[in-house]
């Protein structure tokens, strides 16, 4: 079983290797392994991961089960739209897809921002399986992102919206 707890700094090896491996799962078939390379060499270096986990004003978690890092999730709270929380990050092993996981790490960043009105997120328009999870829980698509793209990846995105009033 994977509890859900804060991530720390000895978790960012294990995470690196968790976000590398569903990436690949994901993009490659999209964007070719060359570029998912390039991509998680740039948005998952060790500097990076230790940057989003000391910012103040987000929350880093793990799904751990006492051996393995079965999942992440990282968000935080929006520089330039008030009241909004921005879901940069929710990523499951493979393997332990479908077993509630990502569920329950979605619901626990939920319950970390108490004054946020709105989550937020991108995500690639050809990653079918993550936009049926987010129509699922809740989410609505509000926009699309042509430039910049899901993580400054330069790779175009869908902009999704969730209200969080009655949580």
């Amino acid at each position: 079983m994977y509890f859900v707890r804060t991530a720390g700094e000895r978790d960012l090896e294990k995470v690196r290797a968790l976000l590398v491996e569903s990436f690949h799962a994901t993009y490659d078939g999209l964007h070719g392994k060359a570029r998912v390379d390039e991509l998680t060499a740039q948005l998952f270096s060790p500097a990076a991961l230790k940057a989003r986990l000391v910012r103040k004003d987000a929350e880093f978690l793990v799904a751990d089960d006492g051996r393995t890092i079965g999942g992440m999730g990282y968000a935080a709270m929006s520089q330039e739209l008030t009241k909004t929380v921005m879901l940069h990050l929710l990523y499951i092993a493979p393997a332990l897809q479908r077993q509630g996981i990502g569920r329950d790490v979605f619901a626990e960043l939920e319950t970390c921002f108490p004054d946020a009105e709105i989550m937020r997120l991108e995500v690639e328009p050809q990653n079918a399986a993550a936009i049926a999870f987010y129509h699922a829980h809740g989410f609505t698509e509000v926009g699309r992102n042509e430039n910049s793209g899901a993580g400054q990846s330069g790779i175009p995105s869908l902009i999704f919206e969730k209200p969080l009033e009655g949580r």
